[in-house]
C-alpha cells in the first residue's frame, strides 16, 4: 500500500490523525521539502526515509518521473509507503501523478487530505478566504505559470472576476506580471492583497498592499519563495485584529532548549505554543549507570529505608525501570517508608504510577527539602536518593550531618551531547537566536564542556534565561551573563520568565 500523505502547511500539528498513523505505521517514507521534518520523528526507527525535495531551478533535484518510479519500485517490493507531502497531494501537489502511475503499475494506493496553505497560511496570517458580506467564493490558482508566454495554462481574464478571493501559488516571483494582467482583465488596482511566507510556522512574514503596487512591497521587504498571495477584500481583514497568530508574546522569537532529546518536548512545546521556534539542542544525554552495583544493592534493601527522595523525573524513571528489571514494582516500597519530590513534575511523575508523595519542599531545590524535615529528628534513618552519578552534594551531606545514614546509587548518567554543534554556532554568530534557556547547572556545563573558552562571547548577542539561582550561579562562574531567572523553579517558570523578557524589552 502507497498512501499519498498531505503533511499540511508547516505546522506540525496540522497533520491529521489518519495521516500520522500512516507515518507511525510506514516501512518507508518518501517526504518532500516543504513537509515538516519533525514527523519523521514518529516514524520507526527501522523505516527508510528518502528524501525527494525539489526548490525552482535546482536542476539536481530529483524529477517527478524519478519520483513515480521510486514509489514504484518501494511498492513492488511490498513495502508499506508514505508519500509524505507538503499540503493536500492533491492541490498543486501533483499526487494526481503519482497515483496514475501506481495505477499503472498494479500497486493499490490511498489518498490522505491534507490541511492546504491556501487556506491555512491565509488564516494564520489573519485572513479568512471566505467572509460574509466579503467573500462567497474562492479560487485556488497556480501563480508558476508565466502570464507573459505565448500560451498560459491560467486564463486570468476569467480569473480575474471569476471569484471574490484569489489564492496563488508558487506566485512570487512572478507577482508583477500576474497583478499587470488581472489589472488588464479588469481588477481594481486598489484590489487588497497579502503575500504570506512560511504560513503556521514562526518564520511567518506577512506583508500587505493593493494589486496596483505589491510587486513593489514584497521586492522592499525581500520576500521569498515559499509564500502565498490572497489577492480580494478578504485580505483587509487582518487589519481588524484576525491576526492571531503573530500576536502571540513570543512569536518569530528563537530560543534554545538544551534539555536533553527525551524531555525537551514538554519546554518546546510550551515555547511553541507561545508562538516560538524552538531550537532543540540537547547538552545532555541520558544515560545508564556504568555499573547498577549500587543501585541494585539499595534495592534489595529496599524495606530498610525510612525515606526515598527523588530530585528529578529522571530518577524517577531510572529507578523504577531498573525496579522492573529485577522483576519489581513500587509495592517493593515499605509502607511505611515516606516519599520526597523536589519540584511538582518529579511529584507529577511519581504519582503517575500510582505512588503518594509525602513531602514536597515549597522551593524546588535541595535546601528547601533540608528546610523541610528541620524539625524532624534523622538520627538513625536511612534516606535512599537515587540520583544522577554527578551531582551537588549538599543534600545528602547535610543529611548525614543531622545523623542520617544517607545512600546515593547512581541510577543514571548525564553524558554530555554535542549534537547540532555546528549549526547552532553558526546561528549565535549570525544572530538568528534570540535566547538560550538553560534547565539545569549540566546543561550549562555541558554547554561549555561543547563550545569551551568561548562559550560566554557566543553568547553576548542573544538573550540567556536560567530556571533558577542555582543553575544562573553556574552560568556566571563561567562568564555566562544572565538575563532572566524563573521566580518558578519549574519549566512553566521558565518559559513565563521568558515571556516577561521580551515583554519588558530588557
Amino acid at each position: 500500500m502507497i498512501s499519498l500523505v498531505g503533511s499540511g502547511p508547516g505546522d506540525p500539528g496540522l497533520i491529521t490523525v489518519k495521516g500520522l498513523r500512516r507515518i507511525e505505521e510506514a516501512d518507508a517514507i518518501v517526504y518532500d521539502r516543504l513537509a515538516p521534518e519533525a514527523l519523521l520523528e514518529y516514524a520507526r526507527d527501522d523505516a527508510e526515509l528518502v528524501y525527494v525535495g525539489k526548490k525552482p531551478g535546482d536542476d539536481q533535484a530529483m524529477k517527478q518521473d524519478e519520483i513515480n518510479a521510486k514509489l514504484v519500485e518501494l511498492g513492488l517490493a511490498g513495502k508499506n509507503v508514505v508519500r509524505l507531502k507538503g499540503g493536500d497531494p492533491y492541490i498543486f501537489g501533483r499526487g494526481g501523478e503519482e497515483a496514475l502511475a501506481l495505477i499503472e503499475a498494479g500497486i493499490p494506493f490511498e489518498a490522505v487530505p491534507g490541511v492546504t496553505s491556501g487556506v491555512a497560511a491565509p488564516a494564520y496570517a489573519g485572513i479568512p478566504v471566505t467572509h460574509r458580506n466579503v467573500s462567497t467564493s474562492v479560487a485556488f490558482i497556480t501563480g508558476h505559470e508565466d502570464p507573459t508566454k505565448g500560451r498560459a495554462d491560467v486564463d486570468w481574464n476569467r480569473i480575474a472576476n471569476g471569484a471574490d478571493t484569489l489564492v496563488l501559488y508558487m506566485g512570487v516571483g512572478r507577482l508583477k506580471e500576474i497583478s499587470d494582467s488581472l489589472i488588464a482583465a479588469g481588477k481594481s488596482p486598489e484590489t487588497p492583497v497579502a503575500v504570506i511566507r512560511w504560513g503556521t510556522i514562526p518564520e511567518q512574514r506577512t506583508v500587505t498592499g493593493t494589486l496596483g503596487d505589491i510587486a513593489e512591497v514584497v521586492a522592499e521587504a525581500g520576500l521569498k519563495p515559499p509564500a502565498i498571495t490572497v489577492v480580494g477584500e478578504v485580505a483587509a481583514l487582518r487589519d481588524s485584529g484576525l491576526d492571531w497568530y503573530e500576536r502571540k508574546p513570543l512569536f518569530g522569537k528563537r530560543v534554545v532548549v538544551t534539555r536533553s532529546r527525551t524531555q525537551a518536548g514538554e519546554l518546546s512545546k510550551k515555547l511553541e505554543d507561545l508562538g516560538a521556534e524552538a531550537v532543540e539542542f540537547p547538552t545532555i544525554e541520558i544515560t545508564p549507570p556504568d555499573d547498577f552495583t549500587p543501585l541494585d544493592g539499595a534495592i534489595r534493601s529496599l524495606d530498610s529505608f525510612d525515606l526515598l527522595v527523588f530530585t528529578s523525573v529522571n530518577g524517577v524513571d531510572a529507578f523504577l525501570d531498573r525496579l522492573d528489571h529485577h522483576g519489581l514494582d513500587l509495592r517493593a516500597i515499605p509502607r511505611e517508608a515516606r516519599v520526597a519530590a523536589i519540584g511538582p513534575a518529579t511529584k507529577e511523575r511519581i504519582e503517575g504510577f500510582g505512588l503518594r508523595v509525602d513531602i514536597v519542599p515549597k522551593e524546588y531545590r535541595a535546601e528547601s527539602l533540608l528546610e523541610e524535615i528541620s524539625g524532624e529528628s534523622l538520627d538513625g534513618k536511612r534516606i535512599l536518593i537515587p540520583r544522577a552519578k554527578v551531582a551537588r552534594e549538599i543534600l545528602p551531606e547535610k543529611l548525614r550531618e543531622a545523623g542520617a545514614e544517607v545512600v546515593v546509587p547512581p541510577a543514571y548518567e548525564s553524558a554530555p551531547s554535542s549534537e547540532g554543534r555546528d549549526s547552532l554556532a553558526k546561528r549565535l554568530r549570525a544572530g538568528e537566536i534570540d535566547c538560550v534557556t538553560f534547565t539545569a547547572s549540566s546543561t550549562v556545563e555541558n554547554f561549555v564542556g561543547t563550545f569551551g573558552d568561548g562559550s560566554a562571547k557566543l553568547l553576548e548577542s542573544t538573550k540567556v534565561a536560567c530556571i533558577g539561582p542555582i543553575t544562573a550561579d553556574t552560568a556566571r562562574s563561567h562568564g555566562i551573563r544572565v538575563d532572566i531567572e524563573a521566580s518558578e523553579y519549574t519549566i512553566p517558570g521558565l518559559v513565563e520568565a521568558v515571556e516577561r523578557l521580551f515583554e519588558s524589552g530588557s
